[in-house]
């Protein structure tokens, strides 16, 4: 008579078993565009930028080229930061990579809110 197997724990994570930015386990083509396009399209709707464009676009009478010299600063910034994500990916540890993404976006809102507080209240 043999004594029952315990039941084999689950394989804990580890270095080749967490998906990296560049494999297929990290994001189907259509989810990582979609999800890139929702984010920045929502975060750039109302913001200066697209004021800006706007006014740039009303003053010039020439809304076409507003539209080309607006779309490439905004190729080029988000290349600045596509650029910089993927280097920091290879530096720091995700979790790592989380936690400075959330302190710089707290700090962000704190700065963004000071100066708004500041212009409504002058300290002057």
């Amino acid at each position: 008579m043999t004594e029952p197997q315990p039941a084999p724990e689950a394989p804990s994570p580890t270095p080749s078993t967490i998906p990296s930015p560049g494999s297929d386990q990290a994001g189907s083509f259509g989810a990582v565009f979609l999800t890139t396009f929702t984010t920045v399209f929502l975060a750039e709707l109302g913001d200066k930028t697209q004021l800006a464009a706007l006014l740039l676009s009303a003053e010039s009478g020439r809304p076409v080229l507003v539209f080309f010299g607006a779309s490439l600063a905004l190729i080029s910034s988000s290349l600045v930061g596509v650029v910089l994500g993927r280097w920091l990916s290879r530096v720091l540890p995700p979790q790592q990579l989380e936690r400075l993404a959330g302190i710089l976006m707290v700090g962000l809102g704190l700065w963004l809110g000071r100066q708004a507080a500041v212009s409504v209240f002058p300290l002057a």
